[in-house]
């Protein structure tokens, strides 16, 4: 009791300012960090031209799908490359509160209930804190207009100007950047366009669940039936499904996150579709088209050949813009080229272990599609892989770079922001924060618990109790090492215990476990521990 009153006591003090409040840690060795955000992970507020009124146009609560109708609609411009908006007065414009974090932090400040699926790249700051970083000296963030395309100019020389200005407001020091989905083809793009004043000012380059091949089931399925920015109850806090599909039918960045038609896919991604079709004998048949990623535009110009929207009263066509098509090719041209400078490190982290959309597939033999403009109204089933239930794995780790390292992580898209295991691999990377307890500092590599199953049975005097565990050892002379034991094979071990009892009321236990050491692969070497004890009541 007493010690609750000196809390009390405490903060009281405190509120009333009669005591200073306690500084946050600051560590001023740290090297400065940059985070940017994938499509939708950045504020938007609309601007008015005419008397210079600004609001928050996403994300919000009260009035959401009438302010992103209204103003965030938009028309792609082929002659720029920009899409503006519907509305000729409004300007769209990327708070830049807290040195930008504020607009990549929590998307909604005002939200309360269902907060946490508006929380974009809190978790992460919040942690960052904690490890010495601070907001204007060595924590920044760069909110963009993610309607746009990933290699807008306008994009493009705001990221120079912020990285300028990250690497002065540090006192000249090289820049870390963490990017997230599409940040990481953001990055990149700007990275093959301004390769000098890239390696001018980055240090390391760590791009977290980005879809370097796209995110072929996802965004098929986007372009036919639109997407939903969270899932469950709380889409009724945002914009309705049908509103967004209206945008990213105009937003060149969505066309660039197409499955890539040059890539070697293990299992090429698929738009299928049950259609029926008169036979050689005159009777109706039911037969199952399937389209490559080179093929499947011909259906979504069909598809949306009638899409419009009334905006305004006025019926505004917005077909598969073949323009913006044209615009993407010359982006997938610039990643394609892209490398990184020399004197920059590349890291790489990416989703697994979640069902993720590769192919999808409309209608079915009992229910056939008979006219594909109606492919809106289907629900369309997916053919999945392993991967973070947005990016397959496949595409995430295939960025085409040279990498420091490659790290799988079981995670989902968005919430793999919020991983412990993803803080312990950026803490070390950034040699920042309190030393990790997995963390060996005289072989210079960290253990990463990635599984961890534990059951147990009890029945009739006999309890049995299984264990798997499973870590990841990350090593810095990855290279090295992998010289000495990519021919070796897994190194198999087993132990077994048993404990007899005392006297017949005790117990008689065994346990066996087996460790299984594999060889190095990509900077990682995998451990797995299955156990498994035995307990006989006497």
């Amino acid at each position: 009791m007493a010690m609750l009153l000196e809390d009390i006591v405490q903060s009281v003090e405190m509120w009333l300012k009669l005591i200073k409040k306690p500084q946050p840690y600051v560590d001023p060795n740290l090297d400065p960090v940059l985070l940017v955000p994938g499509i939708a992970g950045s504020i938007l507020n609309a601007v008015d031209d005419q008397n210079g009124k600004e609001e928050r146009v996403w994300v919000r609560i009260l009035g959401a799908d009438y302010k992103f109708r209204t103003k965030l609609w938009s028309r792609f411009d082929p002659s720029t490359g920009k899409t503006e908006s519907l509305d000729p007065n409004t300007t769209i414009r990327v708070p830049e509160e807290r040195y930008g974090l504020g607009a990549i932090d929590v998307l909604d400040p005002d939200m309360i209930v269902g907060r946490d699926c508006v929380c974009y790249f809190h978790d992460m700051i919040v942690e960052m804190l904690k490890w010495g970083f601070q907001e204007g000296k060595t924590l920044f963030g760069f909110g963009y207009d993610f309607r746009q395309s990933n290699r807008l100019q306008e994009t493009m020389d705001r990221l120079a100007a912020k990285l300028e200005s990250v690497y002065e407001a540090s006192g000249g020091k090289k820049i870390n950047v963490i990017s997230h989905s599409m940040g990481g083809l953001l990055v990149k793009c700007f990275m093959g366009l301004h390769s000098d004043v890239f390696q001018k000012y980055v240090k390391n380059w760590i791009a977290i669940a980005a879809p370097f091949r796209g995110a072929p089931g996802y965004i098929a399925s986007t372009f036919l039936n639109g997407m939903s920015f969270v899932d469950g109850w709380e889409q009724n806090f945002f914009i309705s499904k049908w509103s967004m599909h209206q945008l990213l039918i105009e937003c060149p960045s969505i066309y660039e996150l197409m499955a890539c038609p040059h890539f070697h896919w293990q299992h090429i991604p698929l738009l299928e579709i049950w259609r029926e079709k008169e036979g050689c004998d005159g009777y109706p048949r039911t037969i199952l088209e399937s389209y490559c990623p080179g093929n499947c535009i011909d259906i979504f110009e069909e598809a949306l050949s009638g899409n419009m929207v009334d905006y305004n009263g006025e019926m505004i066509p917005l077909p598969f813009n073949l323009e913006i098509l044209k615009w993407v090719k010359e982006t997938q041209k610039v990643l394609s080229h892209a490398k990184v400078p020399s004197g920059v490190k590349f890291y790489n982290i990416y989703g697994i272990n979640l069902e993720t959309p590769h192919s999808v597939c409309y209608g079915s033999e009992e229910a056939p599609v008979t006219n594909i403009q109606d492919l809106q109204f289907f629900q369309p089933k997916y053919i999945c892989v392993d991967g973070d239930g947005t990016v397959p794995a496949e595409s995430a780790k295939a960025d085409g770079l040279h990498a420091e390292a490659r790290v799988a992580v079981p995670g989902e898209h968005r919430g793999i922001l919020c991983e412990p295991h993803v803080f312990r691999i950026l803490k070390h990377w950034l040699r920042a924060g309190e030393p990790d307890p997995f963390y060996n500092p005289i072989n210079d590599y960290v253990i990463l618990p990635t599984a961890f199953e534990m059951e147990s049975h009890h029945e009739k005097g006999l309890q049995v109790t299984s264990l798997k565990e499973e870590w990841e050892i990350v090593t810095k002379d990855q290279d090295d090492l992998d010289d000495t034991v990519s021919s070796r094979k897994p190194l198999v071990s087993s132990i077994s215990v048993s404990q007899g009892g005392s006297n017949k009321h005790s117990l008689r236990s065994e346990a066996h476990a087996t460790v299984i050491v594999h060889p190095q692969n990509e900077g990682k070497q995998h451990v797995e521990l299955n156990a498994i004890s035995v307990s006989v009541d006497a």
